[in-house]
């Protein structure tokens, strides 16, 4: 069979692999924190080569996951929320699970256990799903149950699908913003790489990087830009009108381009470079930072409803 799925231990890692035996490229996924993305090795002129910046060991990951939050799920909520607290259907809600008091980023399933639920393999491709469900007693400041199913499927020429559905388990409407965090090096610094994306706008923000409510004309990388020099750390909206892909990046040094292909269900684009400066985060998101109190991309799923949330990742060589 051309494609398989392979489980293993590395690094103190339970970790399950996407393969595709004919192209040498491999997938490896961390479902026991937040369904994490921890590698996308693909065959090059000079090795195999991952492409995903990740933990090296378990202590790197314990360290610095609540800093760094790389290539975790972003869900119920995406980067960050004013003072933890908003307001649903006239109550007040505060979140609990913070970094500090009033500091509430990226969500509550960011470290969260996932469980494999289905593994699917054929000449075609090499899928599998792993499913949180969230209980209502797990955050007081989210008291909403819903199940949150990931589904990474692998197929030739290097393409990664990323699939999420959503599903409301509660008697009434809850908000929703969903989205992935993956950091992507190709080990070339970053002031040597070229970003493209096609936006129509970029999110305003204050200096505690919350959204003022403001969306501002941006086009700035519509024909690609060397990110020399460039900080980063910012919310775009996507022109969906534009042909896929909407957004690249480009390494002219090893000529490895990563496109990527958001659903519309996936409307901003959240870019940020590190201070390292040695991976670049390109997060596709359902909704701006703070959406549960702008509205920004705020997606309000009625009971028993169902919402799928997905994107594409490509690797060219």
């Amino acid at each position: 069979m051309k494609f398989g799925i392979h489980s293993f231990q590395e690094a103190g890692f339970d970790i399950i692999a996407l393969q595709d035996h004919v192209a040498g490229t491999q997938v490896e996924i961390i479902p026991s924190c937040g369904a994490l993305l921890h590698a996308f090795k693909v065959k090059h002129s000079q090795g195999t080569l991952n492409l995903i910046d990740s933990y090296k060991d378990v202590a790197d990951l314990e360290a610095n996951l609540r800093t760094s939050f790389k290539s975790v799920k972003l869900s119920p909520y995406a980067c960050r929320m004013k003072d933890a607290q908003y307001t649903w259907e006239g109550q007040s809600y505060s979140i609990q699970k913070t970094l500090a008091p009033g500091n509430a980023i990226h969500g509550l399933l960011y470290d969260a256990p996932f469980t494999v639920t289905a593994q699917v393999t054929d000449d075609q491709h090499a899928a599998v799903t792993l499913t949180h469900h969230f209980k209502q007693t797990d955050d007081a400041g989210y008291p909403f149950a819903y199940d949150c199913i990931a589904k990474y499927t692998l197929r030739a020429n290097n393409e990664l699908q990323l699939t999420t559905t959503i599903v409301n388990k509660n008697g009434h409407t809850i908000p929703v913003v969903d989205g992935w965090h993956p950091y992507f090096s190709t080990g070339t610094h970053v002031d040597e790489l070229e970003l493209t994306f096609a936006s129509k706008e970029i999110v305003e923000f204050n200096d505690k990087l919350l959204p003022t409510g403001k969306l501002l004309p941006y086009t700035e990388f519509a024909q690609g830009k060397l990110l020399k020099g460039v900080e980063l750390d910012n919310s775009f909206v996507l022109d969906n009108g534009q042909s896929q892909p909407l957004a690249t990046i480009h390494d002219p040094k090893k000529n490895i381009r990563i496109a990527f292909y958001p659903g519309n269900s996936y409307p901003i684009l959240q870019i940020y470079i590190p201070p390292h400066r040695t991976s670049i985060a390109v997060e596709n998101l359902s909704g701006a930072p703070d959406a549960f109190n702008n509205g920004l991309g705020l997606v309000q799923l009625a009971s028993g409803e169902s919402k799928v949330f997905d994107t594409r990742i490509q690797v060219s060589l």
